[in-house]
């Protein structure tokens, strides 16, 4: 994500009330036969006064029972076709049966189509950036037959940092969240104190009070991922997610407590290391891979879309593989 990407963009204009919200439902009822092939279909999502395009890709395994769902965020200067084909999320969907929602910032919000991640506004419970994506994600829960206890969110760069606020206001909507070399909650205000959190990590994370009144407080999973030669968003930002995370689950604050280490290198070249975080019962809660060598790029990427590299463990695949250990319970 370039630095000029965080500049000033106009504020949505996105009510705090219950806004009108819809998509253009009937097409996708039309578009999706159920136990056919893969879908990759285009959609809009109207919110009070706001439009999101999205792309939506459904598995070949879709019959109509419930499926789980990963809503995918994309970094700067990218869209959703960019993001699908470089990161090789439907890939990874189509094997394991996971429908994925990707949601494009519009270049109004941001001429670099930048996640608003740092705006107080954009980060808030039922307002902004964050509560439009979550409204997106509800209505697509509306139209397709998707477990509502086994819905994610995921996302790189100024995405990732937006999976977080998703994952921190919103953590009765997705069961597990995951962010490939992002940004802590609440490390910036505005565009100079975001790019001091992305050039050396040391801005503090700040968390809410609460998610919302009516929100029972809870530490959603993440996994994490971060290469140790990024010079746009420097890997100390990783450390803050994960301590954030320990925060939130009543663990210590330094991301150190009751993990594991692996260290290993890929058949692709990069060696990675990975910490396995548990919670006070024992169960594993959170993970953090570490990419040596690896840039502002996804691990394992294809080279069809923009900022990753093939040489690092396949993150797609492990975020899948994550995401499948963690529901909501109902």
């Amino acid at each position: 994500m370039p630095e000029s990407a965080i500049a000033a963009a106009p504020e949505r204009h996105c009510p705090t009330a219950s806004p009108r919200s819809a998509t253009n439902s009937s097409l996708l009822g039309r578009l999706i036969p159920e136990g056919s092939k893969p879908h990759w279909l285009s959609n809009r999502f109207e919110h009070g006064d706001n439009t999101l395009h999205f792309k939506l890709f459904v598995p070949s395994s879709y019959d109509g029972e419930p499926m789980p769902m990963v809503v995918m965020l994309h970094g700067a200067q990218q869209d959703p076709d960019d993001f699908a084909a470089g990161t090789e999320m439907n890939a990874a969907a189509e094997a394991q049966g996971y429908i994925v929602v990707y949601p494009e910032q519009s270049e109004y919000a941001n001429p670099l189509r930048c996640w608003n991640w740092f705006r107080p506004a954009d980060r808030q419970r039922e307002s902004g950036e964050t509560a439009m994506i979550a409204a997106l994600t509800r209505e697509v829960m509306t139209i397709i037959n998707v477990d509502e206890t086994r819905v994610y969110v995921a996302g790189m760069s100024a995405g990732g940092a937006m999976a977080i606020n998703l994952a921190v206001m919103y953590p009765d909507l997705y069961a597990a969240a995951g962010s490939h070399s992002g940004m802590a909650f609440g490390v910036a205000d505005e565009s100079l104190s975001a790019l001091c959190a992305m050039n050396d990590g040391l801005g503090k994370c700040r968390l809410p009070a609460r998610s919302g009144d009516d929100v029972q407080p809870r530490a959603v999973p993440l996994i994490v991922f971060h290469g140790d030669l990024d010079d746009t968003v420097h890997p100390r930002n990783s450390d803050q997610i994960v301590a954030m995370s320990r925060q939130l689950s009543g663990g210590h604050d330094d991301g150190k407590p009751l993990a594991l280490t692996h260290v290993e290198r890929d058949a692709s070249g990069l060696s990675h290391t990975r910490h396995v975080f548990y919670d006070a019962d024992g169960a594993p809660d959170g993970e953090q891979w570490i990419v040596h060598g690896l840039g502002h790029a996804w691990s394992g990427g294809s080279p069809a879309g923009t900022h990753t590299d093939a040489r690092g463990p396949h993150a797609s695949k492990e975020i899948i593989r994550f995401f499948g250990q963690h529901s909501l319970a109902r």
